[in-house]
């Protein structure tokens, strides 16, 4: 008896993407290929310019791709409607360079802001929820802290916590070591990676930090707009500095 296989959370084909119109119409990738299945890490390389962050916003339905196919958990992407886009965001979680907390909310609301679009929670429900994920990323004492009275790690920590509060499918982080020291760079990226597992979610997760190469199940590299290589990652275990 066959097994069916189970489709890949994102399907990627022959995806063109240009900035502009007319003759200020250029273009910033170019044939990218690409198939991530259900509960892989896909950490994404490349210079600066390279088009990994643009790549990241179209797998996030942030904007809208225009040649070829982009499919996010079956759905295409291309010549999608705005709702089918606002649809398609509601099974994401995004985690940025900066954060992006509301400094007015304390961790709790913020974390809580990444329930409150499904509409289907109680007050009660969405606080004990937020509540519980803190919890798990070591900050149960913190759950009243505005972000101007955590550290840098704390922020990041809260904006792992909203990102994940809803169980998404798929979660897209664009440099979210980048305003990190060693220490903290390293242990928010073992705490997404764990609480993925555990949820099976998937990430997609952008960086130039060499140090965390390790989480990835597969690296995706980029230049000029192109997807050069798509390979798995050099083993931890190899010394410091060694990865290029």
């Amino acid at each position: 008896m066959n097994t069916p296989s189970i489709p890949p959370v994102i399907e990627i084909a022959h995806l063109d993407y240009f900035f502009g119109e007319g003759k200020l119409r250029k273009q910033v990738l170019f044939e990218i290929n690409l198939r991530v299945k259900a509960g892989e890490i896909i950490v994404m390389t490349g210079p600066s310019g390279s088009g990994k962050t643009t790549l990241l916003t179209l797998i996030g339905a942030l904007r809208s791709p225009q040649d070829g196919s982009l499919k996010i958990l079956g759905q295409e992407l291309v010549d999608a409607t705005p709702r089918q886009l606002v649809e398609a965001r509601r099974h994401n979680g995004y985690i940025f360079q900066a954060h992006n907390l509301h400094h007015s909310l304390t961790a709790l609301q913020n974390v809580r802001m990444g329930l409150e679009v499904s509409g289907k929670f109680s007050q009660k429900g969405m606080n004990d929820r937020a509540a519980a994920i803190l919890e798990q990323v070591g900050l149960a004492d913190h759950l009243h802290y505005y972000p101007a009275n955590l550290s840098g790690g704390q922020k990041q920590r809260v904006a792992i916590a909203r990102a994940l509060v809803s169980h998404p499918k798929l979660v897209l982080a664009d440099e979210p070591t980048a305003a990190l020291d060693s220490k903290s760079g390293r242990e928010v990226v073992t705490l997404m990676q764990t609480l993925a597992r555990e949820q099976g979610c998937t990430i997609i997760l952008v960086t130039h930090d060499n140090r965390i190469l390790d989480v990835a199940d597969r690296i995706v590299h980029l230049e000029d707009g192109r997807l050069v290589r798509d390979n798995a990652p050099v083993p931890a275990a190899q010394p410091a500095g060694r990865l290029e």
